[in-house]
């Protein structure tokens, strides 16, 4: 019986096999960057840290990188998140802190990311009292760092990203954009930078209408009920075309005060979203691609490596009122339609197209192709930018601010 004890002994508890070869090692380092850049969001990459020495080694040459943030804290300390009474604040949020939450004790990879010091970015007590503070900020542990009431580590994006080296493509994504707007309103932008604006587009519209369906049938409003005229098959356009001037609803009804905003407000946006971007793009040498935007698909930041790179030799010039880079006087062309009608049904109210460049770019750009302009957003708003650029063309001037 002692015999047989412990042969059973032996089946049932084996010694493992020193000498078996664990197989997931065998895979390449460069197939494992490969995984790695296919998940990019910064968190997985945080939690990829904590399995292995080696995957350790490996996360900081991740060169895709994607970092969601989950809420916003002020410079009075309160946060907020994408929940909808945020978005009707009205507040344009030029300075902010950005805090990617989730990342909790047992996620300390993060941390290890970072090291043992943490460098503050955000302003204190020897910083001047009219300069509000402002830092993009991360959440992590809470064993270092500023810790909220959740247990949360604030930390910035530039501590978080100092150890991954070569960085080619960083997309940061915020909760939901900065300008509050009701509901039905669209508003829709996207701007290029360097050292300073290089490009922005704007599509707003004072309400979206989309397709009902009824009896099967896809409804679209009337025309007659919603402009007041009859309609053609002009480009979707409902009471042809303007006669060289701009319709009256467009001055109508706050109409051209509510534009005036959506311009403003959103070069604000942008250029705040741009000085803050500062830190990054000057430790990252390797960057090929930024682009800064937010869950609502409301703004775009974009700057290629030649902007990026532009930046770097020639610092940008601040806004001596707040801390965003300074917009440059600036030439501006609009396309109005006081009703468009969309292929797929849905109709845009008071659509509104605005193209902005500064007024001392490079004459080498033919002022006549609008091609950047029509391809600036994803569809279906896309199409709703080319049919406005066939509309007539009204040209503005803005100082710089």
């Amino acid at each position: 019986m002692s015999y047989l004890g412990a042969d059973l002994s032996i089946r049932i508890y084996p010694q493992p096999d020193r000498s078996e070869t664990d197989h997931f090692d065998r895979l390449p380092d460069a197939l494992l960057l490969l995984v790695f850049n296919k998940i990019g969001d910064v968190k997985a990459l945080g939690r990829c840290c904590v399995v292995s020495r080696r995957f350790h080694a490996l996360v900081p040459q991740v060169d895709n990188v994607i970092v969601r943030v989950d809420c916003v804290i002020s410079d009075d300390g309160s946060t907020s998140s994408n929940s909808s009474s945020d978005k009707t604040r009205g507040t344009f949020w030029n300075l902010f802190r950005l805090v990617f939450g989730g990342i909790v004790k047992p996620l300390q990879a993060l941390g290890q990311l970072l090291g043992p010091k943490r460098t503050t970015l955000v302003s204190g007590s020897s910083a001047s009292a009219s300069s509000p503070s402002s830092s993009l900020a991360v959440g992590t542990s809470e064993e270092d760092g500023e810790t909220d009431q959740g247990g949360v580590t604030h930390h910035s994006p530039t501590q978080v990203l100092k150890n991954f080296n070569e960085i080619r493509l960083l997309r940061i994504e915020l909760p939901s954009g900065e300008l509050g707007i009701e509901d039905g309103v669209l508003l829709k932008w996207r701007a290029d930078f360097g050292s300073t604006l290089d490009n922005c587009v704007i599509l707003g519209a004072s309400s979206v209408i989309h397709p009902k369906p009824e009896n099967g049938v896809a409804f679209n409003a009337s025309a007659d009920a919603l402009c007041g005229g009859g309609f053609n098959n002009n480009n979707g356009v409902v009471g042809g075309d303007d006669n060289g001037s701009i319709p009256d609803s467009f001055y109508t009804n706050g109409g051209l005060k509510l534009r005036v905003v959506w311009t403003i407000s959103s070069l604000i946006a942008a250029s705040a979203r741009h000085y803050l971007l500062q830190p990054i793009i000057s430790e990252h040498k390797t960057l090929d691609n930024l682009v800064l935007t937010d869950a609502d698909g409301q703004g775009v930041l974009h700057m290629d490596r030649d902007q990026l790179e532009e930046l770097r030799v020639k610092p940008l010039s601040a806004s001596l009122a707040s801390k965003r880079t300074l917009v440059p006087a600036l030439n501006m062309r609009l396309w109005y339609a006081p009703h468009l009608e969309l292929p797929d049904g849905v109709v845009l109210k008071g659509a509104t197209l605005v193209a902005i460049r500064p007024s001392e770019q490079s004459p080498k750009k033919e002022p006549s192709d609008v091609s950047w302009v029509s391809t600036a957003f994803e569809e279906p708003y896309r199409t709703a930018a080319r049919m406005l650029v066939k509309r007539r063309t009204y040209c503005l001037e803005m100082n710089s601010f």
